[in-house]
């Protein structure tokens, strides 16, 4: 049976065929060379997958690319153009760990494989030269012109850097090519010493080099090394040095041979900066960061401190003037923090869209949190050249503890940005353990909660609302509960998971199947803001209550008041066509929220709980007499007053001299599951 993978691995290997087919002749047909090149991906894809992870069984790949004859200028650059693009959007090794790590040290094996086996090609023919010139020298001492002439002819037209230099390291005769290498004229080089056209720094160690093959005890040295341009700026060159012997067989001269492969390293360096650095912007990316926050963290003497940035409202300029505006202006931000963290031991980098993030290594003079903070929030507030300013919410992890994986830094740096921005636009916070701790714990409920309403573990129990007046039921209220979890906090983690809408209706559902069995009045629902909002909530209504059998007159639904201030009433008139009767829940008392009673066909309010929260534990005070006031002028415009989660007999009472019609909560005892009514 064909691997799931092995389809993709071979539409890798044909981008590889028609990328590098055109780059070189190989005797082979197309179909023959799609499966030579599907045998390396294999070999490559299987290198990057393999634990422990090693590049060595790349190092055949460009072997076996040279030997096949896929030699030509351009083969290896596409090569690495098409491995580098493919491998990290491959969808087998998209769970790999530190792919783009494993990728570059893979294409890097891949670049020196192929370059070696290159240069061993070339050495097998520069042997044959060294033989002839070996030959050519003599039978020059021996015959003279004939053999002279082919000497110099093999000599002055190979496509590699030749100079012959005495034991002494002087030059004696040097090509054209190691001239136009070097940018001077071959006729200056002979009689200065060979070593003084490399780089100061590779100096010392081939003088040694020269000097083991001189004495014998090696044949021959292959290394890269720097010359020296004319213009000062370096050739990198892969040399072959070995000896040349005299016709008793004395060492007579060194020849060294360099083969320039200054565009294959610029091309290794470029690929190794566009795998660790964000495009756009030229900073670190996310993995480049990963390691050097880790790198930081073991080192640095006072600790680092970790700034976790997010623009507020990029979208604002991405939308209103286009995203080239918005590159513009992430190139800008960008050139920005890199100016306020130049004093400083830092790397910046950009992780995701409009998200930053920067690690300093403390010194004594680096400034503390607040400091910095406000030089990042002056540097982003003066208008961009796009004419845009905007502000950051900005996470802070100021001297964490060793031992903590930068990964764990980098979550609770972003932990500690998404509460500042909780809190509005422009705000910064520290990260805060106790409260990192809480706030995963929830987020760890929210993430199992839709697993838990799947398996059935959540359930749907009632309230009684009562007349505050006879104390007589009005109808029951359906609430949720899951585990120790209340109402309250289960709609709150459902609208931060996104489960509201099908929690709400499957809870509509429960209830109703439940209501349509009882003689105990109306079903009082409260729809959550996502409900509210639903341009289906009409439909989902009429078929809960045509699967169940309850009848419209037997429901009311609390529609929520902030919600309903966004939208235009339709689902609340169609509800109140079909005989449901309709109330406003969280209502606060505002203008905004008292000009929704003209608009809607609602009979009701009900209170936030956050005003029975506030007026619950004080004294009697001005915010009593205000809300007193409140529910007389809102009966009087012909609305009943609901209060929720009463908790007390006592609190019923207050709210029932306030004028308040109804209420429910703790204090008519705790809640009913459906099947004991």
């Amino acid at each position: 049976m064909t691997p799931p993978a092995r389809p993709r691995r071979r539409e890798l290997a044909r981008e590889w065929l028609r990328a590098v087919y055109p780059t070189a002749y190989v005797p082979l047909s197309p179909a023959e060379i799609e499966e030579f090149l599907l045998g390396l991906v294999d070999v490559i894809a299987d290198a990057v997958q393999a634990d422990p992870f090693t590049v060595d069984p790349v190092a055949v790949v460009g072997e076996r690319l040279v030997k096949a004859h896929f030699n030509g200028p351009d083969t290896l650059q596409r090569t690495v153009e098409v491995l580098g693009r493919t491998l990290l959007f491959t969808p087998e090794l998209e769970d790999v760990p530190q792919l783009p790590e494993k990728v570059v040290a893979i294409l890097g094996s891949l670049s020196t494989s192929f370059a070696i086996a290159m240069r061993l090609d070339a050495f097998d023919q520069q042997e044959e030269i060294k033989r002839a010139l070996m030959a050519a020298k003599t039978r020059a001492e021996r015959v003279a012109r004939v053999s002279e002439s082919r000497f110099r002819e093999v000599f002055s037209t190979a496509a590699f850097g030749i100079a012959i230099t005495d034991l002494r390291g002087v030059c004696v005769q040097a090509n054209d090519a190691l001239g136009e290498m070097l940018g001077v004229p071959h006729e200056e080089l002979p009689g200065r010493r060979l070593v003084e056209v490399f780089h100061p720094d590779d100096r010392e160690a081939l003088a040694g080099g020269y000097r083991a093959v001189g004495a014998g005890r090696v044949d021959r040295f292959r290394e890269q090394r720097r010359l020296l341009g004319g213009d000062g700026d370096p050739v990198w060159v892969h040399l072959a040095v070995s000896l040349l012997r005299d016709a008793d067989g004395a060492p007579a001269y060194h020849v060294t041979m360099a083969e320039d492969v200054t565009e294959l390293h610029l091309l290794q360096k470029n690929l190794d900066h566009q795998l660790l650095h964000d495009r756009l912007t030229g900073l670190s990316n996310r993995q480049h960061f990963v390691t050097r926050l880790e790198a930081m963290h073991r080192s640095a003497a006072g600790g680092i401190t970790l700034y976790h940035l997010d623009l507020d409202a990029f979208n604002v300029v991405n939308n209103g003037m286009g995203h080239a505006k918005g590159d513009e202006l992430l190139r800008e931000v960008a050139r920005r923090l890199k100016t306020v963290f130049s004093d400083e031991r830092a790397v910046v980098a950009r992780i995701d869209g409009d998200e930053f993030a920067v690690v300093v290594a403390n010194r004594p003079d680096t400034p503390k949190v607040p400091q910095m903070v406000e030089r990042i929030t002056a540097a982003l507030a003066a208008p961009m050249s796009c004419g845009a300013a905007l502000s950051t919410g900005i996470g802070v992890v100021d001297r964490p503890a060793q031992g903590w994986p930068a990964e764990e830094l980098l979550r609770a740096a972003n932990a500690t940005l998404r509460r500042a921005k909780a809190k509005g636009k422009g705000q910064w916070q520290t990260y805060d353990r106790p409260q990192d701790t809480t706030s995963r714990s929830w987020l760890a409920l929210a993430a199992r909660m839709p697993g838990a309403l799947r398996d059935s573990e959540l359930e749907v129990e009632f309230r009684p609302v009562l007349d505050l007046a006879s104390r007589t039921p009005l109808g029951r209220l359906a609430r949720f509960r899951w585990d120790d979890l209340d109402h309250r906090d289960c709609v709150k983690m459902a609208e931060t998971n996104g489960l509201s809408l099908k929690l709400g209706q499957w809870a509509l559902r429960e209830a109703a199947e439940a209501a349509a069995l009882w003689s105990a009045g109306t079903l009082h629902f409260e729809l959550s803001p996502m409900q509210s909002r639903d341009e289906d909530l009409v439909a989902t209504v009429k078929r809960v209550l045509d699967e169940t059998g309850l009848p419209g007159a037997n429901l009311r639904l609390y529609l929520d008041t902030r919600a309903m201030l966004d939208e235009d009433g339709d689902n609340a008139e169609v509800l109140r066509e079909m005989g449901i009767a309709l109330a406003l829940s969280g209502f606060n008392g505002g203008q905004a929220e008292l000009s929704l009673l003209g608009e809607l066909p609602v009979d009701a309010l009900v209170l936030a709980p956050s005003v029975v929260d506030r007026l619950a534990g004080e004294e009697e005070s001005l915010p009593h007499r205000a809300i007193g006031q409140m529910i007389e002028t809102i009966r009087a415009a012909g609305y009943a007053v609901c209060v929720p989660d009463v908790p007390t007999p006592h609190l019923a009472d207050w709210w029932a001299a306030k004028g308040a019609d109804a209420a429910f909560g703790p204090f008519t005892g705790p809640p009913s599951p459906g099947y004991e009514l």
